[in-house]
């Protein structure tokens, strides 16, 4: 770059403002001011190398470290040119590659390399006559309510790939709030009920032992911990993920205020991937759960995983009325008097022990599988979590601690 009359009259400028966006689709928050600043930061740098390039526009576009692994992968689908891989200067438009690369797939790949193919349909800066010409489409958007609500009830089982991804888009904006516990611990309030005969004595050695005014308290209020364990095994293959999505949004939503979420995977065995789910970023930390855990689409031996999770977390999670979501089919392969015996050693735990089914999507559903009828009677609800909706439903549960969900219906099959 030899002089700003180059820099504008190229096409490096149009590039630059295509990747911002590119960037804002994959979910980093850009506006035309950081585009503004990218642009002189690299008119002022220039393009000696790509990793001053790099450098260059990662101090412009990045706010947080967890937006990195997703601007290193959209920077390298869309600024990599069939012809110079490495060459800057050429100032052409990069070819959208890389999306079929061998290996697996880092975190944000996936998200970067949609964020590029859905501007592919719109190319810049190609010399005339190289584009086709568009198909006008007329999109008739009627019945969308119905259409929305046919969706929301539809089997993540059954749904397209285009609908999982809607799917989870939705997921990650449904709220799980929290409903407040009373302490027995009190403290001082004026507005309290309760004589505070401390506070009282406070106050009178202040007017020489004169008592003018009482003291008063009132309870205190906490939030509950909640504890998720998420069936893995072949069985819930396809809902264990839409569920793992749904468990990284009732962590990571400020708006639940839940103390804390402690989330465990089990299919042969127990896996913490707390930590894991508490990355802001979906990919990142979806990615990091699953180098965590080396059991996806195994085996499920629900007796022996709840065991160690009694006898070596339950301590540790399970104090202040912890709520605990049981994701799991019920489908054991274990022995089943042990699945009886750490069931009830869970519920004697928790304050109240939900059990989400997904095999409760069926109208005729019965729980003859020795599994499920050993695990019904000692949880608090059952309740289905095979569409939208009924994941939706878990708040209406959590704040009615006398909905039970389907298993008053279903106990009563079993006599």
């Amino acid at each position: 770059m030899k002089s700003g009359h180059d820099f504008e009259q190229g096409t490096l400028v149009d590039n630059i403002t295509h990747f911002a966006r590119a960037l804002r689709i994959s979910g980093l928050h850009i506006g035309t001011g950081q585009t503004v600043k990218a642009i002189k930061a690299v008119e002022t740098a220039g393009l000696q190398n790509r990793d001053d390039f790099f450098s260059t526009l990662q101090c412009c576009f990045v706010n947080r470290p967890d937006q990195m692994v997703v601007f290193a992968q959209t920077f390298k689908l869309f600024w990599r040119d069939p012809r110079y891989h490495d060459q800057m200067m050429s100032l052409m438009l990069p070819s959208i590659r890389g999306t079929h690369e061998k290996g697996n797939p880092e975190a944000g790949m996936k998200r970067a390399g949609q964020s590029l193919m859905g501007e592919s349909h719109n190319p810049i800066n190609y010399p005339e006559g190289d584009q086709e010409t568009a198909e006008e489409l007329e999109v008739v958007s009627t019945g969308t309510t119905s259409y929305q609500d046919r969706f929301n009830s539809m089997d993540f089982e059954q749904m397209s790939t285009s609908e999982t991804k809607e799917a989870k888009r939705i997921i990650a904006e449904i709220e799980l709030p929290v409903k407040q516990l009373i302490s027995r611990r009190y403290k001082p309030n004026p507005k309290g009920r309760v004589s505070d005969w401390k506070s009282t004595m406070k106050m009178a050695a202040r007017n020489g032992g004169d008592i003018f005014q009482l003291g008063y308290r009132k309870p205190t209020i906490r939030h509950p911990n909640i504890v998720a364990l998420c069936d893995i095994s072949g069985s819930m293959s396809t809902y264990s993920r839409m569920l793992l999505h749904f468990l990284h949004s009732v962590t990571n939503c400020r708006k639940n205020q839940w103390s804390r979420v402690h989330s465990f995977t089990f299919g042969t065995k127990l896996t913490n991937i707390t930590r894991n789910l508490a990355i802001k970023d979906i990919d990142q930390a979806l990615e990091s759960a699953g180098r965590e855990v080396s059991d996806w689409e195994g085996g499920t031996r629900i007796g022996e995983c709840l065991k160690v999770f009694n006898y070596k977390w339950s301590r540790r999670v399970m104090g202040q009325g912890a709520l605990v979501l049981l994701m799991t089919d019920g489908l054991e392969s274990g022995d089943i008097t042990q699945l009886g015996q750490e069931m009830k050693r869970l519920k004697l735990s928790a304050r109240r022990l939900i059990w989400v089914n997904p095999l409760l999507r069926w109208d005729n559903f019965t729980p003859k599988a020795r599994g499920i009828s050993t695990m019904l009677p000692w949880v608090d609800c059952f309740k289905s979590a095979h569409n939208i909706n009924s994941l939706v439903g878990l708040s209406k549960v959590l704040h009615n601690s006398y909905d039970d969900g389907d298993k008053t219906r279903l106990m009563q099959t079993l006599h």
